[in-house]
């Protein structure tokens, strides 16, 4: 269908964009991620930093970037960091670099990462940011995916349920909402936010010059 286009016409890139899925635990955010990475090979998870020490298997580079903690200090204090924040006795952080390197190809880059974290990517590079936040169909609902998990105790359930109220209550910070009642929907419904936002006309890059072109090269 194409190859009796000129060879000359303008190539009209586009700049990748940061995706953020928040949600409480158990509402989903982790699955919905996981099924579109896997049916939208143009994004790709951002690889977190951390001060943790590598669990079995895990790969520097690949699972996290791995630091001790007199670099990841240095690093805040340099502004190399996206949003970053301490968990327990250990900090995480989205490096700036890495992630602005791959936006400029335009490869979109997906973080799992929670309010706080989305708050802070608003503020170093809103333009660059569209966010999502999962919300579950139903309290009962939430709790029963959380006890079906099978992978935490009732005290852990609990802490989460507890959690969960003040999580959702920062839903009017993010740019959409879904809530997760039927998975393939959700999936279905993240992958049009994402085919969207790619055509916004701020990311098509040389736009502008294909235009031009299209109307004869008169401004």
């Amino acid at each position: 269908m194409t190859d009796n286009l000129p060879a000359n016409l303008p190539i009209v890139g586009r700049r990748g964009l940061m995706l953020v899925l928040s949600s409480p635990s158990g509402a989903g955010k982790t699955t919905i991620g996981r099924l579109l990475l896997d049916l939208d090979k143009d994004i790709a998870l951002s690889v977190s930093a951390t001060t943790r020490p590598p669990r079995p298997g895990e790969v520097d580079g690949k699972d996290y970037h791995f630091m001790n903690v007199d670099r990841y200090k240095q690093m805040i204090s340099a502004g190399e960091f996206l949003e970053h924040a301490k968990v327990f006795d250990n900090y995480y952080g989205t490096l700036k670099g890495p992630v602005q390197d791959e936006l400029a190809k335009g490869r979109d880059m997906l973080f799992d990462i929670d309010w706080q974290g989305a708050q802070q990517l608003a503020q170093n590079a809103r333009s660059d940011l569209v966010s999502v936040f999962i919300l579950p169909p139903t309290l009962a609902e939430l709790r029963r995916r959380l006890q079906d998990r099978g992978a935490d105790s009732a005290e852990v359930v609990a802490n989460r349920m507890s959690k969960a109220g003040a999580e959702m209550s920062h839903w009017r910070e993010y740019d959409y909402i879904v809530i997760n009642e039927s998975l393939p929907r959700s999936v279905n419904a993240v992958l049009s936010i994402l085919q969207a936002e790619r055509l916004k006309r701020d990311r098509q890059q040389g736009m502008a010059d294909f235009v031009t072109e299209l109307r004869g090269g008169s401004e």
